[in-house]
């Protein structure tokens, strides 16, 4: 998330810690069970939760005292908002000390003031905290932004742990969205260098063109794209791009922002019509009036494909295709690496996520599939030494085509320093059927088994007789981002993803 446009001192130095205080990365340990002994009345848990945020320094330690005598773990998390609000200047430093003492005696962990650590830890326990933790967080963070309040709310349903949901270092849209943006034909965007990359969307014959100069800044688009509205979410902090189809299964049209949150380093969005929080990985609502509940069948969008491309090949390719216009309406440096550089060359997170995996590095780029519910990752390093992988996966066979050769970005961060970094590759998801594909050598084709060749398109393989191989909705991502929520993936390359 980004953190240079926060409007008051305090903030902005505690999203400098952020970006700075790279996350260590514990033991990854699951379900780790702690006994809550001495669960206190409910009145209570609300008093002295209340008694931390707004009852003054002395009611706040008194607060601190009556917790640490009564040992209900279920204050764990508690004690882990406050700490983290103290760190961020929301609340006093007169109970730090504490509050830290505390959480170590209530927890058995020594992990002291180190608060990513302790967010990883609790992720890999099954403790729950007292009822209305949700809105107590809530009204914690409205300090920062009151319409926070309105976001986490004990009345709403949900599908993800409250406790695991973040700050991101940015008020509600202060990444802001754009919406419907004005574009040029792409003959007429001489703001381009032909190495810029871009995410490229296709659908009913029109072609679109995002720059990442661009979207590292604002990391949502909504769109309409061939008559069809779209929503284009890119989550920077996991490297993915996804393009969701803006109708969703209940009929209706959403449109979404950036809520300021995060769960697991992926970005909370938002939907402008309902205020549902929802998973950006996912595309599904998490938290909020069209979060699961009751037999209702679950909200859902449908994935769209998307793919990362030079300028220059999308130009050459889509001669008639159109591209977001510079002028947006918002002042922003809009250059390779100027928004994120430091990040994306960094192999370390900025936030901390506790389901991981060390199968590849954290930030080693993936291409992720998920078919009928099972998903597969596939490494965009051994893609390319491939170029051509052919799969099955959940019943259906599959072919993976990495063109060309990985992508990299070479640009300068904020004060002029140059950074380079990797931004995965051209990368497409075709159903073969009963084809099998190898590379032809020549670009823009692949040869099957007969050593017919068949043309490389976005909306399918079109074959020497007209066949089609239709295209099947992926996405690049690093590994940490998707193992974080695919926990069950399957890796190509690998016999199982234990």
């Amino acid at each position: 998330m980004l953190c240079e446009y926060l409007p008051f001192r305090a903030l902005l130095i505690s999203c400098a810690f952020l970006f700075v205080a790279q996350i260590s990365v514990l033991p990854t340990a699951f379900s780790q069970s702690i006994p809550a002994p001495n669960q206190i009345p409910d009145p209570q848990a609300y008093r002295l939760m209340a008694q931390l945020v707004s009852g003054g320094e002395t009611a706040a330690a008194a607060a601190i005292t009556e917790i640490a005598a009564l040992g209900d773990t279920r204050f764990i998390p508690v004690l882990i908002e406050t700490i983290r609000a103290i760190q961020l200047g929301l609340l006093p430093w007169a109970t730090y000390d504490a509050s830290l003492a505390t959480l170590g005696a209530l927890s058995g962990q020594a992990i002291q003031d180190d608060w990513g650590a302790w967010v990883e830890w609790y992720g890999t326990t099954d403790l729950k905290p007292p009822p209305g933790f949700t809105t107590w967080k809530g009204e914690l963070l409205a300090r920062v932004d009151p319409r926070f309040g309105e976001f986490l709310q004990d009345k709403h349903s949900r599908t993800i742990r409250a406790e695991e949901i973040l700050w991101g270092g940015v008020r509600v849209d202060g990444i802001p969205a754009l919406d419907n943006p004005a574009t040029l034909p792409a003959s007429e965007a001489g703001y381009l260098e032909e190495k810029d990359l871009v995410f490229a969307v296709e659908i009913n014959g029109e072609a679109r063109a995002y720059p990442l100069r661009i979207m590292d800044w604002h990391e949502m688009a909504n769109d309409v794209v061939g008559n069809v509205p779209i929503s284009l979410a890119y989550c920077t902090l996991c490297g993915a791009a996804i393009a969701f189809r803006g109708q969703a299964n209940d009929g209706n049209t959403y449109t979404f922002g950036s809520s300021g949150f995060l769960y697991r380093s992926n970005k909370l969005m938002y939907d402008r019509q309902t205020r549902t929080l929802w998973n950006q990985f996912t595309g599904t609502p998490v938290l909020g009036r069209l979060a699961p509940s009751g037999d209702a069948p679950p909200v859902t969008l449908d994935l769209l494909p998307v793919l990362l491309t030079t300028w220059g090949a999308w130009k050459q390719q889509n001669p008639e295709g159109r591209v977001l216009d510079i002028q947006t309406g918002f002042q922003r440096p809009y250059h390779a690496g100027a928004a994120y550089g430091p990040y994306f060359s960094s192999p370390k997170t900025m936030f901390p996520v506790w389901r991981r995996r060390g199968l590849l590095e954290p930030k080693a780029w993936i291409f992720g599939l998920r078919i009928d519910g099972v998903p597969k990752a596939y490494p965009v390093r051994k893609l390319f030494e491939d170029g051509v992988i052919n799969d099955e996966l959940a019943g259906r066979r599959v072919v993976i085509v990495g063109t060309g050769a990985p992508l990299s970005v070479q640009g300068a961060d904020r004060r002029g320093a140059r950074v380079n970094y990797g931004n995965g590759g051209e990368v497409r998801a075709y159903e073969r059927a009963g084809n099998t594909f190898r590379p032809s050598g020549r670009p823009g084709t692949l040869l099957d088994g007969a050593g017919q060749t068949w043309r490389i398109t976005e909306p399918a393989l079109i074959g020497p007789d007209g066949q089609r191989a239709p295209r099947i909705p992926g996405h690049l991502a690093y590994w940490f981002g998707w193992y974080a929520f695919f926990s069950n993936t399957l890796v190509h390359g690998e016999s199982d993803a234990q």
